[in-house]
């Protein structure tokens, strides 16, 4: 039942978390349509077309090497999104199973858990970035494994937490009192109702992913020249900040959207679900 004395602004920050949703969804595909199509090819240089102002011929303008801005953001969303999706598979292959044995494992497995969260919180991802870039070379593998061993305690504090407040739940205690296996337990019941507060903590570490992606691109880190990202288009863009101010404004209005998108839509799927059950709050049910 709809809970009438719910305040309009939980109303509102609901449908916004859907409209975010689906604005992100939009850049999404226009980042993998540039796989089959941009307004021009990226590795086409023009240099007696460079540094044009937006036209009809070109929406976004051009930059430095006569190159069109539109279809440099279209390849930058795509590199963006796909090198922070990486990164959130390894955390959640890598965090799920450490959080569901620390719910089960007891202290043991608490202790085990926060050992891990200290110490690559102690070592944030640009770090891992510096020691694989000494190893591996800067590129966008790189900031995969880097971003994506510094997603593993997110995900697996978040599993641990969820898997605990659901172990207190009737049908939960009656399955274990009947001799039903920890496993089976988390498999047939707890999962499946915590699955919206795992893919809300994967959309926002997504958005997180994105913003390291390119935090590492512009320090040379990451994804390197020839190939595209969001942060090398800001890193290529900073010797012509005053020339050519809407070079580094573009790319950044794309990355501070992408993130304040993913991180409303993240929010706002885990206003949808209530924290102690790991079900359907009332307000966000159809």
């Amino acid at each position: 039942m709809t809970d009438l004395a719910s305040p309009p602004s939980r109303w509102r920050s609901i449908a916004l978390w859907r409209v975010a949703v689906a604005l992100a969804l939009v850049l999404l595909l226009l980042g993998f349509a540039s796989m089959v199509w941009t307004p021009y090819p990226v590795t086409s240089l023009d240099v007696g077309s460079a540094m044009q102002d937006p036209s009809g011929a070109h929406w976004l303008g051009t930059d430095q090497l006569g190159r069109d801005v539109l279809s440099l953001i279209m390849k930058g969303l795509l590199t963006s999104f796909v090198v922070a999706a990486v990164a959130v598979a390894v955390g959640a292959l890598l965090g799920l199973p450490l959080g569901l044995a620390a719910a089960y494992w007891g202290t043991p497995g608490r202790l085990t858990l926060d050992g891990v969260d200290l110490y690559l919180t102690a070592a944030p991802a640009v770090v891992f970035a510096v020691l694989f870039a000494l190893l591996l070379g800067p590129s966008a593998a790189t900031v995969m494994l880097a971003a994506g061993i510094a997603n593993i305690p997110a995900f697996a504090v978040t599993m641990r937490d969820a898997m605990q407040r659901a172990d207190g739940l009737g049908y939960v205690t009656m399955s274990r009192l009947a001799g039903t296996a920890p496993l089976d337990i988390a498999r047939r019941h707890t999962l499946a109702g915590i699955s919206r507060l795992l893919i809300a903590q994967a959309i926002a570490q997504l958005g997180i992913g994105v913003l390291a992606e390119a935090s590492l691109a512009y320090v040379g880190l990451g994804t390197q020249p020839p190939a595209t990202s969001l942060g090398v288009l800001l890193h290529d863009a900073q010797a012509y900040a005053v020339m050519k101010p809407g070079l580094l404004v573009v790319p950044g209005f794309a990355l501070l959207l992408i993130v304040l998108l993913l991180n409303i839509a993240s929010r706002g799927l885990r206003d949808t679900v209530d924290p102690a059950l790991g079900t359907e709050a009332a307000d966000g049910a159809a």
